[in-house]
């Protein structure tokens, strides 16, 4: 479903501040792979995630999700492949409308984004139980404004945005980071049970390693733009805490604390 291969990219070239984030950085993944991703600051997991939502072109290499080879394609052009939910709860929503409007619009997702003929008891019957999987009493709520609504609330919500129009990749960006940890445990349950029904492909950035362990069907570490570890299956299921501080620790990169407490 996703195949990167050798992307390279390089920020400020040819000045003090050249950095190099992705160094010849593949990775395959097949539909239905759940994969976690963790890795040091500046290990280039961002900026992976943004080459290939598209937010910036790479400098070298190929991305391909379903077969279609997007490398030379547009933010906004890509996008119709890809369900993307941001680190920031205040991201993807609008605020100023009401849940049931915003879930109107991410239903009308690759169609003309108006809501000019108006949302339908069908729609809205449809949202009342889609909400119920969140467990947040959102389902009772729909003509409450987006803005009202917590952090926890929004992101949840925009979980549920991103995946209404089945896309062929799921991408989520630390997206419990800004999160209280009981909030986070309720938006990674909803995550676990909308990615299981649709058996979305997902790729989920975390700097969480317990949150990296309990989740997905694959681990994958990076550091300095590259892959240095990837276990899936029965090999993921075994790692510990202390294998992946054992990694990190090869590898040169510290660890914090956020990293290994919930």
């Amino acid at each position: 479903m996703l195949d990167v291969n050798g992307i390279w990219k390089t920020f400020n070239p040819g000045t003090p501040n050249q950095k190099t984030a992705l160094r010849g950085l593949s990775l395959h993944l097949n539909e239905g792979d759940f994969v976690t991703v963790i890795g040091g600051n500046g290990a280039g997991k961002s900026t992976m995630l943004n080459a290939v939502a598209g937010v910036f072109p790479v400098d070298a290499g190929t991305i391909t999700i379903d077969g279609v080879d997007v490398t030379s394609l547009a933010e906004h052009k890509r996008a119709k492949y890809i369900g993307r939910v941001f680190q920031d709860p205040m991201t993807g929503t609008a605020a100023t409308m009401q849940i049931d409007e915003n879930l109107a619009l991410a239903k009308r997702r690759g169609e003309s984004r108006t809501l000019r003929r108006g949302i339908t008891r069908a729609e809205r019957d449809e949202y009342h139980e889609l909400l119920k999987i969140l467990d947040l009493g959102l389902e009772d709520r729909l003509t409450a404004k987006v803005g009202l609504l917590s952090g926890g609330q929004r992101q949840a919500l925009t979980l549920l945005m991103a995946t209404l129009v089945r896309p062929k990749l799921l991408l989520l960006d630390e997206h419990t980071a800004a999160l209280d940890p009981k909030t986070a445990a309720k938006v990674l349950d909803a995550t676990e049970r909308i990615v299981n029904r649709d058996g979305l492909t997902t790729l989920m950035i975390t700097h969480n390693m317990r949150d990296a362990l309990a989740h997905g069907n694959r681990l994958v570490m990076m550091n300095d733009g590259n892959v240095i570890f990837d276990a899936s299956g029965e090999e993921k299921k075994k790692l510990t805490i202390q294998d992946l501080i054992d990694k990190f620790s090869d590898s040169g990169s510290a660890v914090n604390d956020s990293a290994v407490l919930s």
